[in-house]
């Protein structure tokens, strides 16, 4: 059994960062095809930015591949029409796509800025998806 995710780009860098890391778990699990990421154009721009910013030691060619991969691997969705309020409106597309996602089957949108998300059980830590993706097993 798949699951589907939405990654919230600070997954992204905290994974190239350190692939032995929580965050490098979830990415390695959406590129091997146990987590099925869920994105957009948008989001899909979101990483390329913040990924090639200077202040990230991050290597063009594993950028490429890491953007590759997922998009190659992923369900696409629009946004749905939310009504929250998000301290960060840049946020607010990861949420938009989990939701929409989220008419068709289930979908977690995975972060490691919690509090940046209103608080609902679709929204996750990295360890947490990790521990989803283990009681399934």
């Amino acid at each position: 059994m798949n699951i589907y995710a939405v990654i919230d780009t600070n997954v992204l860098v905290s994974a190239l960062l350190n692939w032995k890391s929580i965050p490098g778990k979830v990415l390695e699990q959406a590129l091997i095809g146990k987590i099925i990421p869920v994105l957009n154009k948008k989001i899909v721009a979101e990483y390329d930015e913040v990924l090639r910013r200077k202040k990230f030691p991050f290597q063009e060619e594993d950028i490429e591949i890491v953007i590759q991969e997922l998009t190659h691997r992923a369900e696409v969705y629009e946004e749905a029409i939310v009504n929250e309020e998000f301290p960060d409106k840049d946020d607010m597309v990861f949420y938009a796509v989990t939701m929409e996602s989220g008419k068709f089957q289930d979908t977690y949108l995975v972060t490691g800025n919690i509090r940046h998300f209103p608080t609902k059980a679709f929204v996750v830590t990295p360890r947490e998806m990790i521990e989803i993706l283990e009681h399934m097993v």
